[in-house]
């Protein structure tokens, strides 16, 4: 169990971590990268899910050898079909459940390396948004994990100490940023029930 008696403020990552939104974001990245005339295998990105859009492109960029004609037509491309999809997606049960039974008595904010416009209608179509005080994307910092910006800025937001934040992520670039930001942290692998 997490001990959470210390602590004043959770923060959680979206994709991967409150929802499964790397499915829907492989699909919607296939449409992203076609432009280039090289297919992306579904497997190179979910073992990227969770990096942001620029991160991705430049990893796109320099796994396949190929360039990125417009990155913001890319973007555009992505969005559409994720827009698209929206209706399939879920939460991850487990880690919402936290936010909710927290919801009230502890501050919560999401951190996330995703663009505002997908992380919020995310939170809505699953009916999370409510329970956030504060929400920060990658357009409210200078640079995406694994660097501290986000989880700061989220507890700057809060007005709360980094010690007496705790962060829930999915990703090693994600867990390696709340430790540079001084913040206790897990992996939800290791709360989620296996399928």
């Amino acid at each position: 169990m997490i001990d959470l008696s210390d602590i004043d403020t959770l923060i959680f990552d979206c994709d991967g971590t409150l929802l499964n939104t790397p499915p829907i974001y492989a699909l919607a990245w296939t449409k992203g990268f076609q432009e280039t005339g090289k297919q992306m295998p579904r497997e190179w990105f979910m073992a990227r899910a969770g990096m942001s859009d620029h991160v991705l492109m430049d990893a796109f960029e320099g796994d396949f050898k190929v360039h990125i004609p417009s990155r913001a037509r890319a973007i555009e491309a992505m969005r559409r079909e994720f827009f698209t999809n929206i209706a399939d997606l879920k939460e991850i049960a487990t880690v919402a459940q936290i936010a909710r039974s927290n919801h009230g008595t502890r501050q919560l904010a999401v951190a996330s390396g995703g663009a505002r416009p997908i992380v919020e209608a995310c939170l809505k179509a699953t009916h999370l948004f409510d329970l956030f005080d504060r929400i920060v994307t990658i357009e409210d910092v200078a640079h995406p994990k694994p660097a501290p910006d986000l989880f700061l800025k989220a507890a700057q937001l809060l007005n709360t100490a980094p010690t007496r934040c705790f962060v829930f992520e999915d990703t090693q670039s994600g867990l390696d940023a709340a430790h540079a930001a001084g913040m206790r942290c897990i992996d939800v692998a290791q709360i989620i029930p296996p399928a």
